[in-house]
């Protein structure tokens, strides 16, 4: 019912920036909330950032806090992640997710709230 589609990703050194973009397809007049999640090697998914439909609200872990930003371009039904001042342990593989949580009550942080995902992105930060 929806697609979720991800580029931008690439090697880049420590310090430097990266834009990863999601694209939407299929139920893209459902409001959904979306999501950047990543995973390490030897790792589980762990939380980024998330956005509402509305952009109103942002959620962000408290590892890139400061350094990344979420944002949507509706007419365009596309997230994105703009990533600063990257660290080697940036380093993953970052996936866009769509789900309904409620964001603005606290909810939105756990991957099983996400019904859907992309394929990820590989993302490397050289030291």
């Amino acid at each position: 019912q929806l697609q979720l589609v991800e580029s931008g990703g690439g090697l880049v050194q420590a310090g430097g920036s990266l834009r990863l973009s999601c694209a939407a397809s299929g139920r893209t007049f459902s409001k959904y909330a979306m999501a950047w999640f990543r995973q390490a090697p030897g790792k589980e998914r762990e939380f980024v950032a998330a956005i509402s439909w509305s952009g109103d609200t942002t959620i962000f872990a408290d590892s890139v806090k400061g350094r990344f930003t979420i944002s949507t371009d509706n007419a365009k039904n596309t997230v994105y992640l703009q990533m600063n001042s990257l660290k080697p342990e940036d380093t993953a593989v970052y996936y866009c997710a769509a789900g309904l949580p409620r964001l603005i009550l606290g909810a939105g942080r756990s991957r099983r709230e996400y019904a859907y995902w992309g394929q990820g992105t590989q993302v490397t930060v050289s030291s």
